[in-house]
């Protein structure tokens, strides 16, 4: 186990690393108060006699969030929170306090609100496409879809029964039989022919700043690089949620449709909604992907309470497809 973990983010010799580089970026904090320390990433608030600013750190298999929001900000600085200070090395990570968030304002339940966050996140996406990103990010790609899935199976199924971690026997077997469905899932995602592009890969309204009339994205700890429609799974799993809707609402479809508009010049939108549904069953790969990242560093106790989650996640590929979709595949 890594001794970079969560019981680190307590200690005195870290917390006076965090408090010099602060110190270096934005001059002697008159407080540093912790706001947030889960397994996977640590934040705390600082202020100053100038304002308040954030600060972050992520576990092990987190840990390229500081190089790619520094390198975000040159990109596209105007949808993602402004850098004060960034240590790629340590993966510190301090931010400007933009205010509020969309979940904060109590927008999460507007059907509006969801288009403007799947449309210019897609937005962003169409922009790193251009000049691309340099942050070595995971990269997963549809053709190797399936044998993700068989290895992660492979992987998780054969860890002792007492394992939190461990995928039950008989989804295991499930999920073999269903590689062939993964494969045609791949098939229709890859006749797009749609660029890889970064994957924000928790995009929801507590990660998202309104400012001015635009946006700013920032929490890229769970980020890689995939096909762009999985970005659309969270997004429409958090609404679906908020509106209380049912998975034929056109509410869903609208949002849906926002966040497909910006790859319509790619392929016609008819292709788009009809390779939806396999785009976001590939996108909980994703999830797979950021939750094992996170369950490497974890202590004893935090694989107790979370590590069965990358298994709940590879599970859910068994699931009918996300919401605002329609299935084109059949399911084994």
């Amino acid at each position: 186990m890594s001794t970079w973990t969560s019981a680190v983010w307590s200690g005195e010799e870290f917390l006076a690393g965090l408090r010099a580089f602060v110190t270096a970026a934005v001059g002697e904090p008159l407080a540093i108060e912790p706001v947030g320390r889960q397994p996977w990433s640590a934040v705390w608030r600082v202020r100053t006699a100038a304002g308040t600013s954030y600060v972050k750190q992520n576990c092990p298999g987190q840990a390229h969030e500081a190089r790619l929001v520094a390198e975000l900000a040159l990109l596209a600085p105007d949808q993602v929170v402004p850098v004060l200070a960034a240590d790629p090395e340590r993966d510190l990570l301090l931010t400007a306090d933009l205010g509020p968030t969309l979940a904060d304002l109590g927008r999460a339940g507007d059907v509006d609100t969801w288009c403007r966050v799947v449309a210019e996140s897609a937005a962003l996406q169409r922009r790193l496409v251009a000049t691309g990103v340099t942050t070595p990010l995971a990269v997963l790609t549809p053709c190797d879809a399936s044998t993700y899935v068989a290895d992660a199976v492979g992987r998780l199924a054969a860890l002792a029964p007492d394992d939190p971690r461990r995928l039950d026997a008989d989804v295991a077997h499930r999920l073999e039989r269903l590689l062939p469905t993964i494969d045609h899932w791949a098939d229709e995602v890859e006749d797009l022919d749609l660029p890889l592009t970064l994957v924000h890969n928790d995009l929801h309204a507590g990660n998202v700043v309104p400012l001015d009339g635009t946006l700013r994205f920032f929490d890229f700890g769970d980020a890689l690089v995939a096909d762009p429609l999985g970005n659309l799974l969270l997004p429409l799993v958090a609404a679906q949620r908020e509106l209380r809707a049912p998975d034929d609402d056109p509410r869903l479809r609208r949002i849906a449709d926002a966040g497909l508009e910006a790859w319509s010049d790619l392929a016609p939108m008819p292709a788009l909604r009809a390779a939806l549904p396999a785009a976001l069953q590939l996108g909980r790969l994703a999830r797979v992907e950021s939750w094992r990242r996170c369950v490497a560093s974890m202590t004893d106790a935090e694989r107790a309470d979370l590590g069965w989650v990358p298994a709940r996640w590879l599970g859910m590929l068994l699931d009918d497809p996300p919401v605002g979709a329609t299935p084109t595949a059949a399911r084994t």
